[in-house]
């Protein structure tokens, strides 16, 4: 790769890539504080369960009512 390739390389990349937006100070990391997203996010209300999730669960006991002898093959993949 010869230096003309190089500066497009660079170019594109930098065309490709928007820069980075830190705080007041270089080196001094995001320009706002993650932390109220993140409890904002855990205080919300949690996602419902899937009906697949529940079609397994039934599943499962279906198989353990009529196959006992699979429950430790069971409790071996938990």
């Amino acid at each position: 790769m010869n230096a003309h390739d190089q500066d497009r390389m660079k170019k594109l990349l930098q065309q490709a890539l928007p820069p980075v937006e830190l705080g007041p100070e270089p080196g001094s990391g995001p320009s706002h504080d993650l932390w109220p997203a993140v409890l904002h996010r855990l205080d919300g209300r949690p996602a419902p369960v899937p009906w697949f999730d529940w079609a397994l669960l039934a599943g499962l006991a279906a198989l353990t009512a009529f196959f006992p002898a699979a429950i430790p093959v069971f409790l071996y993949y938990l």
